[in-house]
């Protein structure tokens, strides 16, 4: 009578935790097919195992399916949360549930940044007239995305990034002219002309995952106190660059203007 009591009370709380241990199980699984799928997208893409609307896609179901295994891991953490559980199967399902988290997280952010910013590809510091691309149109041949400046992306433009402005250094075109290729360099970017007489440096960068291709001019214009950068940032593929051309410009201005301070 007293086994039987005792067994009647104890099955409750086991129940939940066979249950949590098989969630936790399962979560953890998912996970990590969503992450290889998510981290092997971009670069299967770059070796042409994939075209680029599956690579993305592929990003896309991963984000999407690791946003419902972290609700799962969740679950099964908190029916795990109890003496019923083990802390094997407790870790089990809190590794499932941060393995998920970090899966959805860039997916969610992106699509946060593609409602929030522009959907537009080209950033320039002049908007007015841009540099133009020379000797990377050769580059281009396949590129999706054209080079001439579109009407009405400088009033995008300025609404979401006004800080992207032209640069002016105090210092002479020809020493301007030299820290901005230096500049580039230290960026990583791939330098395909640099013209001293022209004042003008045309280079590509490249993204990490997916290897996309940016093209990036630097014009300096000699003024009187010095010398005016401006630099222009152009996606080959892609209506959205989700920022990424802007954080480019910004970042290679900050760079350059630390320059001005170093001794000639």
């Amino acid at each position: 009578m007293v086994a039987t009591t005792l067994h009647s009370t104890s099955a409750p709380s086991s129940q939940p935790a066979r249950v949590g241990a098989v969630l936790a199980r399962l979560a953890l699984g998912v996970g990590v097919l969503c992450a290889l799928a998510a981290l092997l997208a971009g670069p299967a893409y770059r070796l042409g195992l994939l075209t680029l609307a599956p690579a993305l896609q592929t990003m896309r179901w991963a984000g999407t399916v690791a946003i419902g295994g972290a609700l799962v891991a969740l679950l099964a953490a908190l029916l795990l949360w109890s003496r019923a559980g083990t802390p094997r199967l407790r870790a089990l399902a809190v590794l499932a549930l941060g393995l998920h988290v970090v899966v959805a997280a860039p997916l969610l952010y992106m699509y946060g940044q593609l409602q929030s910013l522009p959907r537009i590809h080209d950033i320039s510091t002049d908007t007015a007239q841009p540099p133009t691309f020379e000797a990377v149109l050769p580059l281009r041949k396949d590129a999706r995305n054209p080079v001439e400046y579109k009407a009405g992306t400088g009033d995008e433009q300025r609404k979401a990034y006004p800080d992207v402005t032209p640069l002016t250094l105090p210092l002479p075109p020809a020493t301007a002219f030299d820290r901005a290729v230096q500049t580039a360099r230290a960026m990583g970017w791939d330098i395909v002309a640099a013209t001293p007489d022209k004042l003008r440096i045309e280079a590509t960068d490249t993204t990490l995952l997916f290897g996309f291709k940016d093209d990036v001019v630097v014009r300096i214009t000699p003024q009187a106190q010095g010398s005016i950068v401006d630099v222009r940032s152009l996606s080959r593929v892609g209506g959205s660059d989700f920022g990424a051309n802007a954080k480019r410009v910004r970042t290679y201005l900050k760079r350059l203007a630390d320059t001005a301070t170093m001794t000639p």
